[in-house]
């Protein structure tokens, strides 16, 4: 008997997609089965009226993300009676797998209420709950997660096994008979009682507690309590780089203004940690020097119990020493963190890889960290890649991340730390190979950062696959043509790419650039005006040494003698003379750095950007009028140095430091939009694209927006503009490069 074969791809495995589709057909008096394989979910009916193929689409489950339904012929060998739903069937990975998910209403309301999982820290349904971070392999079924272990009890065997029940299939369903377990440790033994009561306790006497959660340990505290923020910071070795914190909705209204789109941004199923605007209630240790909190709302039921106990805000920050990963297992808990904390709530369901908090902002929408909750979610490949091969890219040596490219999809990993750690390093390779296992990913070439140095350049070289090396600023601007859905014959845009540092075309660290060009070539049309980096790495962290270097090449070397007579300039000066340990560079980052010196912020540095995240907090205390500085200009260069004696006269002027931030901020904005908009309205371009660390700054995003107004812009959203992003964008520049006779590195200095 002949029948009709509906192919649905997407995110539609561990959503309740199978259900919906059994409810569904039973509403269309349909007759057949539905099942999940490798490829998505599989439906064979001997009739498919629009009506129901349209309902797949528009009636989806809140987690499932549709790609594609696609309709071909099916033979039954026997008439199918009613609608069933079949057993997984195949091997492999040709579907996408949902992120963990913040627990749903109705499981919240669950564990509050009177029935059998009160209190249950591990209650989940079809809505809700742990997928990526339990998951070990596809088919996505519980004897491919960690909940293996834990056998169903008849209770919620039943309600895996109803149709009709919001939990059916769900594979980490459990219920305090035969689930995970809580339970509260101190130095290394179980202590008796109920592990919520005694966490909160702890926390009210202002101890430290590590909190074993969905992708690995936080480590909490009283938020209110200055002297538990000062214990942390101290054994956390953090100094100044600031919480997160944790709490109810209701809560976090006392201690941060949360305008629309940030509750938008909290509530979404992924929980992310969320940059708004502080009321400088909380102790400054929280976040010193910045007038923006990280927030969230408890994701998991575990997080909601404890906030509902302690009832306020807690700090819940990454259970790490600070630049390494994140600690997942129990024993790796016990060896690494009891030094630093007072009490563990540790449960016995096992965390398969470590995800990190993401961090987005909701105005303008972007995400800076780019981890749990968000991840495997993949991006579709723009027009002209629908046979791109599979690409396996490796992103840059900070902010760790790599990129997949398989079916018309691209998928961007995790964040995976500083590849300078060398335990962030393992975590990198660990990832690579479970990333390559998990999506039956076999790459036909590999891309990377064309810097030799970096270590996962280094890791694609001893791959033994063909290597793609991909400049690093033309990545940021692949990337954020990617994430636009740019069509690979959309014509050339022109590229603000604004960051630290990467190896340019010319050999020569770059920065400050201005690129046209697409996926496959780009030249480089503008850029700052190269200054030396005295000490190269230590610039980054000791930001007076970049105000020397800006001084001295404005000719304005006497000014740097007054701010800088403590410092060791004289060495210095030699060694930028001689070019010894010196290297020039374009770098708006280390332009940023040098300003926050100028007006204050002389380091050194306890945390990347910690002085420009400093200089955007002053600036945005300043009225939103002052004039711009002004970039000079001079053929490809876009000089500095016009607004280093614009400041030098604002300083003697008694301007104030907020005015002179702001001014700045204008400068740069304006400086490169103007050449930008010049292309653009020329036709050398069709539109500009934003990328790089240094558009994760609201004030300078905004600023460059006005100044393009009227022009077609390209920013990013989903995919981070630093160097999270970087993979993505070295993937697209590779597959675009398979054509015949492409020249391997077309980015011209």
């Amino acid at each position: 008997m002949n029948g009709v074969q509906i192919r649905v791809r997407g995110q539609v495995q561990g959503v309740g997609f199978r259900p919906f589709i059994w409810r569904l057909a039973q509403g269309h008096g349909l007759v057949g089965e539905v099942l999940n394989d490798p490829e998505g979910v599989l439906i064979r009916v001997l009739s498919a009226p629009a009506g129901f193929l349209a309902d797949i689409r528009s009636l989806a489950p809140p987690l499932a993300r549709v790609d594609a339904v696609e309709l071909g012929e099916c033979r039954f060998e026997l008439a199918p009676i009613g609608f069933t739903i079949a057993a997984s069937a195949g091997q492999g990975a040709e579907t996408r797998v949902t992120p963990d998910a913040a627990t749903c209403p109705e499981c919240r309301a669950e564990i509050a209420e009177p029935g059998r999982r009160k209190g249950y820290a591990f209650t989940n349904c079809t809505h809700c709950g742990p997928r990526f971070s339990i998951l070990r392999g596809l088919p996505y079924d519980r004897a491919q997660t960690t909940m293996a272990p834990f056998a169903m009890c008849p209770a919620c065997r039943a309600e895996y096994s109803d149709p009709a029940d919001r939990r059916f299939h769900t594979q980490p369903v459990a219920c305090p008979d035969c689930g995970p377990r809580l339970w509260f440790e101190r130095a290394g033994a179980e202590m008796p009682g109920d592990p919520i009561a005694q966490a909160v306790a702890d926390l009210r006497a202002g101890r430290i507690v590590a909190i074993k959660g969905l992708g690995g340990f936080h480590l909490a505290c009283d938020a209110r309590n200055p002297e538990a923020l000062a214990l942390l910071r101290s054994r956390k070795r953090r100094p100044a780089k600031p919480f997160a914190l944790m709490a109810h909705e209701e809560a976090l209204h006392d201690v941060a203004h949360l305008s629309d789109a940030d509750l938008v941004a909290l509530r979404a199923p992924a929980a992310p940690v969320v940059l708004v605007s502080g009321r400088g209630v909380l102790p400054e240790l929280i976040a010193p020097g910045m007038t923006q909190l990280g927030v969230m709302l408890p994701y998991t039921p575990l997080h909601h119990l404890l906030l509902s106990a302690f009832d306020g805000v807690l700090v819940m920050t990454s259970g790490n020493l600070s630049g390494e990963p994140q600690v997942i297992g129990n024993d790796e808990a016990r060896a690494k963190l009891s030094n630093f904390v007072d009490g563990f709530v540790m449960h016995d369901r096992d965390i398969a890889r470590r995800l990190d908090d993401s961090v987005v902002r909701a105005a303008p929408p972007m995400v800076l960290r780019h981890a749990r909750g968000r991840v495997p979610g993949t991006i579709p490949m723009p027009k002209g890649f629908e046979d791109a091969p599979q690409v396996l890219a490796l992103g840059g040596q900070m902010k760790g991340a790599i990129c997949l490219i398989k079916n018309g999809q691209a998928l961007l990993s995790h964040h995976l730390g500083d590849l300078d750690d060398v335990l962030c390093l393992e975590e990198f390779h660990k990832a690579v190979a479970d990333y390559r296992a998990l999506f039956d990913h076999r790459a036909d070439c590999i891309a990377v950062d064309a810097h030799p140095g970096y270590r996962a350049t280094q890791a694609g070289q001893n791959m033994g696959l063909p290597l793609e090396g991909v400049y690093h600023h033309h990545a940021h601007l692949a990337a954020c043509l990617a994430e636009n859905g740019w069509p690979r014959d959309g014509g050339p845009v022109v590229g603000i790419i604004l960051d630290g540092t990467g190896l340019g075309a010319d050999g020569t660290i770059w920065g400050g650039e201005l690129l046209l060009g697409e996926y496959a070539r780009a030249e480089r049309i503008a850029h700052l005006r190269p200054v030396a980096l005295p000490g190269a790495d230590r610039a980054a962290r000791e930001p007076w040494r970049n105000l020397l270097a800006q001084l001295d090449a404005a000719e304005l070397g006497a000014e740097a003698d007054r701010i800088l007579a403590d410092k060791p300039i004289g060495l210095l000066r030699q060694a930028i003379s001689a070019g010894l340990n010196a290297p020039l560079s374009s770098s708006a980052g280390r332009l940023f750095d040098a300003f926050a010196a100028a007006l204050g912020f002389l380091g050194p540095q306890s945390y990347e950007g910690e002085a420009a995240v400093w200089l955007e907090a002053l600036a945005l205390t300043a009225p939103g009028d002052a004039q711009a500085y002004a970039l000079g200009r001079a053929g490809a260069v876009l000089d500095p140095v016009p607004m280093w004696r614009q400041w030098l006269a604002d300083r003697d002027a008694g301007v104030s430091a907020p005015v002179m931030a702001y001014r700045f901020h204008a400068g740069l904005a304006r400086g490169f939009a103007d050449r930008a908009r010049e292309l653009v309205e020329s036709g050398q371009a069709q539109a500009v694209a934003l990328s790089g660390g240094c558009f994760q700054n609201a004030l300078l995003h905004r600023l460059t927006l006005d100044a393009l107004a009227g022009l077609p812009v390209l920013t990013h959203r989903d995919v981070p503009a630093n160097d999270g992003g970087l993979a993505l964008g070295q993937a697209l520049v590779a597959a675009a490069r398979q054509n015949p006779g492409m020249p391997s590195h077309p980015v011209t200095g």
